[in-house]
């Protein structure tokens, strides 16, 4: 057994993680703040495994470290279920897009001009932007809660939209030490 925020997990909890995040990793596409909505659902409304201001950390830590939804899969595993749940999310939601690369790059060549094809991946990707749009705004409505965080969100915003030079990880840990500076609570519980 291993342990998590709710004590021991059981080997139902690690196999329901690892099906929840091998659906989860079915559906990357593009980037994987597009199934951030879809983990949202499972992680705090479906199973309970975290609350709303877990899962905002969660996501939040991920995101200034390279492979975002993995690394929020294994801190959602961790949470839930110690280190065999971190371990058994990471894989199961890495392993499927994987798997379709490694299955799809032979054919790759032979498809890439069918029209029907690029049909396909246009919709795919339309969808990818929708889903990521449901992600900002999913994320936003937790974050976002008083004028802090309002011009924090806002600055932030409007330096990725007029310099686009600056990488995203640098502007979160730059704008969460603004939001420490703004509250005050460095080194407080």
């Amino acid at each position: 057994m291993s342990s998590g925020l709710h004590g021991e997990a059981a080997a139902g909890t690690l196999a329901a993680l690892f099906l929840f995040f091998a659906k989860a990793g079915a559906f990357v596409f593009g980037s994987g703040l597009a199934i951030i909505p879809f983990l949202y659902s499972g992680a705090v409304k479906e199973y309970h495994w975290l609350n709303d201001r877990q899962f905002l950390d969660a996501v939040a830590v991920a995101m200034i470290t390279p492979g975002p939804v993995v690394i929020t899969a294994g801190f959602i595993g961790y949470l839930a279920a110690g280190m065999a749940g971190a371990v058994l999310a990471a894989i199961a939601v890495f392993g499927p897009p994987y798997v379709l690369v490694i299955a799809g790059a032979p054919f790759y060549r032979r498809v890439a001009a069918n029209p029907s094809v690029k049909a396909f991946v246009q919709g795919v990707t339309a969808a990818a932007v929708g889903a990521i749009t449901g992600a900002a705004f999913v994320l936003g409505r937790r974050a976002i809660t008083d004028l802090p965080t309002m011009l924090i969100a806002t600055a932030t915003l409007a330096v990725i939209v007029m310099t686009k030079k600056i990488p995203e990880p640098l502007l979160i840990a730059g704008a969460g030490l603004i939001g420490v500076l703004l509250h005050g609570s460095w080194g407080r519980p």
